[in-house]
């Protein structure tokens, strides 16, 4: 008898899941007349909820991204790499 671990691998639609979020965080931020670079960078460098705004929702949903993990996505889609 072998007790073999089978790893599922489901990072791509986190992944997904997180560009979607991003970009409706990104779409109300810009709605709202900010610039919204420098607005959700300025939240994952510090974690600080009121650099989103609650439009659209937008706070709660970059809220339900762990820092750690929307970093990793963004770096490995800035540098177009499939992990």
């Amino acid at each position: 008898m072998t007790d073999k671990t089978i790893k599922f691998k489901l990072q791509g639609d986190r992944d997904s899941q997180i560009k979607t979020m991003l970009s409706q965080v990104y779409d109300a931020l810009a709605e709202k007349g900010y610039n919204p670079v420098s607005q959700i960078v300025g939240y994952i460098l510090s974690e600080d909820p009121a650099y989103i705004t609650t439009h659209n929702n937008a706070r709660s949903i970059i809220m339900k991204i762990d820092r750690y993990e929307l970093l990793q996505s963004l770096i490995k889609d800035y540098l177009d790499v499939n992990d």
